[in-house]
C-alpha cells in the first residue's frame, strides 16, 4: 500500500541541524490526517473525546497463508518532521474478530517519507500480561518500515529492538516520543526516565516526513491529545 505524496510540508530543513524547539502543535480532527488503510472517526472512549482508528477485517493478516509482518496501515499527519518531541495518549483493544495472533498493536511512526519509508515504535499490550517471559519480552518494539521489520531485526539483533514495559489492554497509555539525529527514545506513562532506547534509527538522521498513528491486525484503538514539537527540545 502506497501512502499518497506529502502535502502542504513544512519549510524546516532536514539538512539544517538541531534548532531550538517550537511550541507544540496540536491535532485533534480526523480532517488532519490522511488515512493510509485505515478507518478515522470521532468518538468517546473512557467517557473522554478521542478519535477511533481501526482497519477492516478483510485487511487482517493471514497467519496461515504469509509471514505476519510490519506493514503500513496508520492515520498521518503530512508534515515535515526531523527531530523533536511526539506525544500522545493510546489506548487498544482487540476487535471481535481478531485473529488469534493480535495483540493490540499500536504506536507512533515518524518521518514518513514520500516512497513510503518511515520509523515506527509500537506496543503490544497483551504481551506484557502473558505468562510467558519471552513474549512478556516482546512488549515494545522499534522497526522501520519497510526494509527493517521486526522479524528481521529480531533475527538479526536479538534483544536489541524490543523491550518489556508494564501495558495492557483498555487503559490510556502516554506515550512520548523523542527523537534526535539516529537516536529516538520512548517514555511511558510521563515517567522521568525512558523506557525504551533506539541508537541507530535505521533510515539515518537525514530521514524526515510525516508523523502517524499505526496499528495492526486486530486492533480498534483510540488516541487523544497528539501533540507534535518540532526541534531539539532536550
Amino acid at each position: 500500500m502506497k501512502l499518497k505524496p506529502l502535502l502542504a510540508l513544512a519549510t524546516l530543513s532536514a539538512a539544517s541541524g538541531l534548532a531550538a524547539a517550537e511550541s507544540p502543535a496540536k491535532y485533534s480532527t480526523p480532517e488532519e490526517f490522511r488515512l493510509s488503510g485505515v478507518s478515522l472517526v470521532e468518538g468517546r472512549y473512557k467517557g473522554e473525546s478521542a478519535l477511533e482508528i481501526k482497519m477492516p477485517s478483510s485487511s487482517y493478516q493471514d497467519q496461515g497463508r504469509e509471514r505476519l509482518l510490519d506493514r503500513d496501515f496508520m492515520a498521518w499527519l503530512p508534515m515535515d518532521f526531523t527531530d523533536g518531541t511526539i506525544e500522545v495518549d493510546v489506548a487498544s483493544d482487540l476487535a471481535s474478530d481478531a485473529p488469534d495472533y493480535a495483540r493490540g498493536f499500536i504506536g507512533v511512526s515518524f518521518r514518513i517519507d514520500a516512497q513510503s519509508r518511515f520509523e515506527s515504535i509500537y506496543l503490544r499490550p497483551t504481551n506484557s500480561q502473558a505468562d510467558d517471559q519471552e513474549r512478556r519480552n516482546h512488549s515494545v518494539q522499534y522497526a522501520g518500515y519497510p526494509d527493517f521489520r521486526f522479524d528481521q531485526l529480531r533475527k538479526e539483533s536479538p534483544e536489541q529492538y524490543e523491550t518489556y514495559a508494564d501495558l495492557e489492554l483498555g487503559r490510556w497509555i502516554h506515550m512520548k516520543v523523542v527523537v534526535e539525529g539516529a537516536k529516538a527514545r520512548l517514555y511511558l506513562d510521563h515517567a522521568a526516565k525512558p523506557a525504551f532506547l533506539v541508537n541507530d534509527l535505521k533510515y539515518g538522521a537525514g530521514q524526515h516526513g510525516g508523523i502517524g498513528i499505526w496499528i495492526e491486525s486486530g486492533t480498534v484503538a483510540h488516541f487523544k491529545n497528539l501533540k507534535v514539537t518540532h526541534g531539539n527540545s532536550l
